[in-house]
């Protein structure tokens, strides 16, 4: 029995298929190639570095930030640009 059955998360990322991908943001769903999660993965290292977040919350407090190739667009707060952060990176720590 899971201690998280009954909690909805609104950042989900799961494997559908070898190499393919979906994520979930609110009740957005979008699907990834590995390629595209990579490309995903480094983007938000790069805004979540802590000069980036400072910047971020001195500005505008927000990301909009384009996912799978410009085929979606998301709003993302800097909590929620946290959660995708930890996110992906708990999906590529689960093949280790």
């Amino acid at each position: 029995m899971s201690v998280f059955a009954d909690i909805q998360f609104n950042i989900q990322l799961q494997k559908v298929t070898f190499c393919n991908y979906q994520l979930t943001i609110d009740d957005k769903k979008m699907k990834l190639s590995f390629p595209q999660l990579l490309q995903l993965r480094n983007k938000i290292n790069e805004l979540t570095t802590a000069e980036n977040l400072e910047n971020i919350i001195q500005n505008e407090n927000f990301v909009l930030l384009f996912i799978a190739d410009r085929k979606d667009l998301v709003f993302l707060e800097v909590p929620k640009l946290l959660d995708l952060k930890e996110e992906i990176s708990l999906c590529f720590y689960s093949y280790l």
